[in-house]
């Protein structure tokens, strides 16, 4: 191999063009295998780049740079070569040139293209169709990064070079060569992508913190770029027409977002974004009408639309996705939405365009509101097949969603176009809808081998919930507007017209309760707390209403069906096959069935609907036989006791029935204590509401509407696969449906949206000085954290403090602790160059983090003062066109002179910036704490300012300072598992759950007791905060990082509230306070009245009066001792003292701050206890 690499060197060092490109094609071919050729890329950059050489030489010697790592040094010869090449005569030379600046690092762009911004102008104008390509394709790529905006936003001069940039980039769209008008085309589209998506920019690796500069400047850009389009719309559609087939698809994403942008209006929004308020920029506006901008929305989908007939599907795909997105523009008609639609479903047909089976699923089920009521419904069967046999969860899961949202608009629509007299549409209630074969056959098998079922009747049911609750604002734009449009037309903004659909919905579904899914039971859950809703809104107990109670004819027909729905679900309890839903459908039942309403001369009959509740209520309570794993028998006997004690109470003949069961269940062996006492109880209560129906009380077994049960379990004991699975089954219907119903905004719409507010921006992170203000070079950083790539970068800003210009400033950066850089060196090194006085100079590191532990990055300032001094100078008689003294001249290097080293303060990582936020309820909370391994517990104290109840983490209304010295552990990555805090006058309980970035759980608890300390001389009073904090956690490691530098996780925690107190000042503390209490209980003692003396007292105080002085202390002295050993005996016999002025108030903080506190020491006692 070292002959090898020996061989391509000396190729390369020859002045042969066809051996300099032979071996770099070698050489690229070992960087293909994974052999390091940082050797050959040295020779390479100094023998080729640097030096005149071929075009394809350049761009060969250019790909070997991008496919390795390069130093420094290397960089600085990159771009002195890059310089040169582009004032090349040969136009090929200079586009190889352009085409490396996209590959420049971010620290050494902005003066690149600064310095060289005339010849990158002089580019655009060139002759050279080649040169005009590879300018107008790089700088696309560069123009539209993040890094690039934030050099903008710091330089105004670059700014004003970058917006003439993409003019000239616009302007090329319509240039003479075809493969330059495509890339122009492209590179806006880019721009446009990145404007609402930052796509580039994350595939980039760039985690910058939009401020409201960089915002400004993009949307200028965007605006700009609008306005062009839309102006010269019919010139670029001509154009786009002249271009090769394969090339059309670049050309369909900027005139659409250009046309749907002027047409709805959004680049108003955008202007004001840019801030572009003066003169020239309006008079550049272009106010146009909406005739006009109607004809350009219909102008550019006839230009679209046959397209959509071509052979080539991404060109189908592409045209119909954009046709899809005008579609929604004011004005748009909804057969350009079916072209699309008709189309994008002929190429799942035509079985082409496979890898994008989920892409087409999302199109057509994200427009489907966009067609008319009769294409939705021809099209609803096909779908629901279609959603099935996608593989992927999340994009099966958004287009149920999608899809049982538009069934729910459907059926309310054509409801409320009926009641409004409109001729019916056949097929649009819910029942028809979802009645395909394939479908009716999966919801009436018992069992199945797909989740599909469950996941529908899930997602149909959450849709009905979330139908139940108030629309979101109707928008004047935007896709959601014509679905929200849709379903309040057909609500009525009425507040129970949603029950209509769900009626129906609970129809479809009923075949659920029968099933078999191998102990799931989210989705037969979620089916009867439907069920016990709508049963709760109609009534259902109370039997249909009639016309003469006011009620209407949908109402009785509504309530039948409910009541024919409640007979058929009762029958259909013989047939249940998981043992967990056999008590919850009894649960739902027996709380809404109409007992009035049931035929008394079918008393005797099994298929009594009482009497198939009652024999199943026999069953639950006496099923000894099914194992744990399978049901859980203490909550199904009490829902099934509770149920009966309800049911008893309503009927009479249910109450007979009932205590019949009850006294036997309470004589039976399978009953524990609990369960008999309890039965006692009902039993008592059903026969008084037997013997006393007049005085009993309605309120008793009044139906509340709830359905207290869950598929979550509260054992830690038995992992369970169905309860797993119902979990993620839950996540994944939850964020579908919330992300289609209350989508949350995104940064872009917030800021598009009518109240511009520049608070929403994201504030950007604090700056922290590494060096000191009088230091030759200042250097302060912050840190961006990426915790889904396990990524930290450290922005540095370094501002020469100097006079004079330091040509040459090398920073290294070293690290501690669990950081690493990604191409495994030691440390990095950023050499900056020529820095003017007081000008900051940017630049950054980002490394990787491998584990939870504390890390620090330790930078150093490495000046040059004398760099550049002594420059070798060549003399002779040769000629400067030499090529071989040339290149010794560029080759040859200044000297570097004697460095001056500043070491810099280290730049910790907070701990706690390695954790994320991890989402719990709290009975899952409280399950696992008792698991964790890991414990550590310490001690921490603050001090807050006011005292009494004002200052009392009880109080209701505004901020209270009790909780000072933690709020900032809210703005932590941690997750507050109850929505409350549980406090008190002078305590609080805080818990909070996170997770590492590589999986570790971690749970915290804060136990918190105040106390008021008065000093009488100065007469002021501070109060102070113990804080107990308790953590645990899955790994040793985790707590063991924690616990070894308690102060420092305190700080990173609360922002340096809070100090660490060691547990020997903490017992100290605890034992001063105990003697100063007992110092002030003895003073109110001895205050008080004496007590009139017995007959024996007095004779025992008159002998010892004879005795000496002395002895006589010695006894007080005792007496006093005495009474601090009986202080409890005393408290028992003796009331409390008038003379006490402690308020209710302070005795109460006292009494629970002396609870805590003796719970402490409980602790501290036991953990030190040694058994020998």
């Amino acid at each position: 191999m070292d002959i090898l690499f020996a061989q391509i060197q000396a190729d390369l060092r020859s002045n042969d063009a066809l051996r300099q490109s032979g071996a770099l094609l070698q050489a690229l071919q070992q960087s293909a295998a994974g052999r390091d050729i940082s050797v050959i890329a040295k020779t390479a950059v100094e023998e080729i780049v640097s030096a005149p050489a071929s075009a394809v030489c350049k761009k060969l010697a250019f790909d070997l740079i991008r496919s390795s790592r390069l130093t420094s040094d290397l960089w600085d010869t990159v771009c002195t070569g890059i310089k040169i090449d582009l004032d090349f005569p040969d136009p090929d030379v200079t586009a190889a040139a352009v085409s490396i600046l996209a590959a420049i690092p971010s620290y050494r762009l902005g003066k690149l293209i600064t310095d060289c911004n005339k010849e990158i102008t002089s580019c655009f104008d060139s002759p050279s169709d080649n040169l005009r390509f590879s300018i107008t394709e790089t700088l696309g790529c560069i123009l539209a990064r993040d890094d690039l905006v934030t050099l903008c936003e710091n330089n105004v001069n670059l700014l004003d070079r970058v917006s003439s940039w993409w003019k000239r980039i616009g302007m090329n769209m319509l240039d003479r060569s075809d493969a330059v008008s495509k890339i122009a085309f492209e590179s806006v589209g880019k721009l446009l992508k990145e404007f609402e998506s930052k796509k580039m920019s994350r595939l980039a690796g760039d985690k910058l913190v939009d401020s409201e500069n960089s915002v400004a400047i993009r949307s200028n850009w965007v605006s700009s770029m609008v306005d062009f389009v839309w102006k010269k719309r019919n010139s670029l559609i001509s154009r786009s027409l002249t271009l090769p087939v394969e090339s059309f698809r670049t050309t369909v994403l900027p005139l659409v977002y250009a046309v749907k942008a002027v047409a709805s209006g959004s680049v108003e929004v955008i202007r004001q974004l840019s801030k572009s308020s003066t003169r020239e920029s309006s008079d550049n506006v272009l106010i146009s009408g909406n005739a006009e901008k109607f004809v350009g929305v219909s102008d550019l989908v006839t230009h679209l639309v046959p397209f959509l007939e071509s052979l080539d599907p991404a060109l189908i795909f592409e045209v119909g996705i954009n046709l899809l997105y005008l579609a929604d523009v004011p004005g748009g008609k909804p057969e350009w939405a079916s072209a699309s639609i008709i189309a994008i479903l002929t190429l799942w047909d035509r079985q082409e365009f496979s890898s994008a089976r989920e892409s087409i699923v999302r199109a057509v089920v994200t427009n489907l509101h966009l067609l008319d009521l009769s294409m939705q419904v021809s099209l609803f069967k096909r779908l629901l097949l279609m959603v099935r046999n996608l593989r992927a969860e999340s994009d099966r899961m958004h287009a149920l969603a999608c899809i049982c949202r538009t069934a729910l608009c459907v059926d309310l629509f054509a409801k409320e176009s009926v009641r409004r007299g409109q001729k019916p549409l056949a097929g649009t209630d819910i029942a028809s809808l979802f009645e395909d074969v394939r479908i009716k056959e999966d919801l009436h098998s018992v069992t199945s081998k797909s989740l599909f079922r469950e996941e529908l009747v899930a997602s149909l049911v959450e849709s009905c919930f979330q139908l139940s609750l108030p629309l979101p604002e109707q928008r004047n734009s935007g896709m959601e507007s014509r679905v929200i449009g849709a379903l309040a037309y057909g609500t009525g903004y009425g507040a129970l017209n949603w029950t209509e659909s769900a009626l129906e919905v609970v129809e479809v579904c009923s075949p659920c309760v029968k099933w078999d899914c191998e102990g799931r039971t989210y989705a037969i859950d979620c089916y009867l707390k439907l069920l016990v809703r709508l049963c709760h809104i109609y009534d259902t107990r109370g039997g249909v209403k009639r016309v003469k109670d006011g009620a209407s004819q949908d109402q009785i027909l509504n309530e039948t069906r409910l009541q024919n729905l409640q007979r058929e679900l009762v029958r259909d309890l013989r047939e249940v096959n998981t043992p967990r839903i056999c008590a919850r459908l009894i649960w739902a039942l027996a709380e809404h069935i109409d007992l009035e309403g049931l035929d008394p001369l079918l008393a005797d009959d099994p298929d009594d609907p009482l009497n198939i509740l009652v024999s199943n209520i026999h069953k639950v309570l006496f099923n000894m036989d099914s194992p744990a794993t399978t049901t859980n028998r203490l909550q199904d006997v009490q829902a099934v006791l509770l149920s009966a004690q309800r049911l008893g109470s309503r009927n009479p003949r249910a109450g007979q029935l009932l205590i019949k069961e009850l006294e036997e269940f309470r004589n039976n062996g399978s009953a524990d204590s609990v369960n008999k006492h309890q039965c006692r109880l009902i039993l008592q209560r059903i026969k008084y509401s037997t013997l006393h129906p007049e005085s009993r009380w309605a309120g008793v077994s009044e139906a509340r509407g709830d359905y207290p049960f869950s598929h979550h379990k509260l054992t830690i004991q038995f992992y369970e696969v169905s309860a797993a699975q119902d979990r993620k089954l839950e996540g994944l219907v939850h964020k579908a449906i919330l992300e289609l119903w209350r989508p949350d905004p995104s940064e872009l719409t917030l800021l598009l949206s009518e109240n511009t507010d520049s608070t929403l921006l994201k504030v950007p992170p604090r700056a922290y000085p590494l060096t000191g203000s009088s230091d030759p070079c200042y250097v302060e950083a912050y840190h961006l954290i990426d915790p889904s790539d396990g990524r930290v970068t450290l922005h540095l800003k370094v501002l020469n403090l100097t006079e004079l210009e330091l040509n040459r400033v090398d920073i290294r950066v070293g690290l501690t602790g669990a950081l690493y850089f990604m191409d495994g060196s030691p440390q990095a090194v950023r050499q900056l160059r020529n820095l003017v006085s007081q000008d900051p100079v940017l630049c950054s590191v980002t490394v990787g983090v491998s584990h939870f532990e504390r890390c620090a990055l330790w930078v150093q300032v490495l000046y040059y003062p004398f760099y550049g001094t002594g420059v070798v100078d060549y003399e002779g008689d040769y000629a400067e066109e030499d090529p071989q003294i040339l290149k010794q001249k560029r080759s040859s290097k200044p000297e570097l002179g004697e460095p001056v080293i500043l070491r810099c303060q280290p730049y910790k990582i907070p701990l706690t910036e390695l954790l994320l936020p991890h989402k719990i309820s709290p009975v899952e909370y409280f399950r696992l704490w008792p698991s964790l391994p890991a414990i550590v517990e310490y001690t921490g104290t603050y001090t807050y300012e006011g005292s009494g109840f004002e200052a009392t983490a009880a109080q209701q209304y505004g901020s209270s300072p009790f909780l000072s010295g933690l709020k900032s552990v809210t703005s932590k990555p941690f997750h507050k598992v109850c929505s409350h805090i549980i406090r008190t006058v002078a305590g609080f309980q805080l818990c909070f759950s996170a997770k590492t970035w590589h999986g570790g759980f971690l749970g915290m608890m804060i136990f918190g007791a105040s106390e008021v300390s008065r000093n009488v001389d100065l007469g002021d009073e501070t109060t102070t905060m113990i804080c107990k904090f308790i953590v645990r956690a899955s790994d040793a490691l985790i707590t063991k990082e924690i616990e070894s530098d308690l102060q420092g996780w305190l700080d990173d925690l609360t922002d340096g509230g809070v100090e660490y107190m060691p547990e020997d000042e903490v017992k100290a503390a605890a034992i001063e306070r105990f003697r100063t209490s007992m110092e002030r209980i003895a003073l109110l003692k001895a205050a008080k009245p004496p007590p009139k003396p017995d007959e024996s007292e007095d004779e025992e105080e008159e002998e010892e009066s004879d005795e000496g002085m002395q002895d006589g202390e010695k006894k007080k002295r005792k007496k006093k001792k005495e009474k601090k050993e009986g202080d409890e005996e005393e408290d028992r016999t003796e009331g409390p003292s008038t003379l006490s002025k402690l308020t209710a108030e302070e005795a109460e903080h006292r009494a629970l701050q002396s609870a805590v506190l003796q719970e402490w020491h409980m602790l501290v006692k036991d953990r030190d206890t040694k058994v020998y």
